[in-house]
Order: structure tokens, then C-alpha cells, then sequence
């Protein structure tokens, strides 16, 4: 499983629901990097989705309220989460956010895609800072790049010690 993720300078996610920047390079390295996958979110991410589940994915949604999600499927808990994405190969599994999927499920994951802006986001939400977690190293970073203004990295990070998610 792997994660995809944009974050500020301080590691800054979200705020009002929603991301801190937007940015035409990054959207479309997301696009290129999760079509015909299985995205994994939380409850809150995918209302965030202005035109719902996103097309040519398999949308899996982690809610323990149960509740249905037009064009996705929903899970209640880890243990359905890992039997619901059991059938697909674990490198075409995404998980992409929000903060609290991200805190739960991040050291199960074993690619890390961060694309990190270079400025405070002023975010109310936050990512685990994977440069202080002993599992995680980083594998590669681009040169920054301009995207809508704001300095861009793209990164990948890659977990030494993957847990399992019937671990959780």
C-alpha cells in the first residue's frame, strides 16, 4: 500500500476541509499517479470531492459511522479495509488522506509520494513528519519546480518496516 500527499513546510495538510494550496502540477501527478487504482480516504475527504467519488478509481471510504458514499465503497474498520483491498496488488492501493487516515494508516504503507510546498500553508491539520520516524527514509526528491506561484518538490519516501494492517 502507498500514500500520496501534499504538505506545507511543516509538514500542514488542511484547513476548512480542504487543501491548503492549489496547484495544476501537483493535481496532475496526483490524476496520473492514482487512475485506475484504489484510493482510500476518510469520511471527510471524500465530501470534500466537489463532484463526489473520484472517476477511475476504485473509491474505498473509512468510516465507522457506516455510512454509504454515492460510487464508493464503504468500510467501517481496518479489518474491513484490508479485506475489501485484499484482492487488489498492494502497490495499486492509495491512500490519500484525511489526517486521521493518514496518522492511522501511514506505517502500513510502504511508498510514501510527498510533493512538498516549500511556505507556510497555515494548516489546522497536519501530516506525520516522516523526516523524524526512524522507518521512514527519503528515497528521492526533484529539483523544485513552480507550480501556480509556490516552489514544488516532488518526493518519495519508502517505509523500512511496513506494518500489517491486521496489526491495527
Amino acid at each position: 500500500m502507498n500514500l500520496i500527499v501534499v504538505v506545507d513546510k511543516n509538514w500542514g495538510i488542511g484547513k476548512n476541509n480542504g487543501l491548503l494550496f492549489s496547484l495544476k502540477k501537483d493535481m496532475k501527478f496526483f490524476r496520473e499517479t492514482t487512475t485506475g487504482k484504489v484510493v482510500v480516504m476518510g469520511a471527510n475527504t471524500f465530501l470534500s470531492f466537489p463532484n463526489g467519488a473520484l472517476p477511475n478509481r476504485v473509491n474505498v471510504v473509512l468510516d465507522d459511522k457506516g455510512r454509504t458514499f454515492d460510487g464508493a465503497l464503504t468500510v467501517r474498520d481496518v479489518a474491513a479495509l484490508q479485506r475489501a483491498i485484499s484482492i487488489y496488488p498492494p502497490q495499486d492501493v492509495f491512500v490519500i488522506g484525511g489526517a486521521s487516515v493518514y496518522a492511522l494508516l501511514a506505517d502500513c504503507c510502504s511508498t510514501a509520494y510527498v510533493n512538498k510546498v516549500a511556505e507556510d500553508g497555515g494548516a489546522q491539520l497536519f501530516f506525520p513528519n516522516l523526516d523524524q520516524r526512524e522507518n521512514w527514509t527519503l528515497q528521492s526528491a526533484s529539483e523544485p519546480i513552480s507550480d501556480e506561484g509556490h516552489l514544488l518538490t516532488f518526493c518519495v519516501y519508502r517505509n523500512e518496516r511496513v506494518k500489517p494492517l491486521d496489526a491495527k
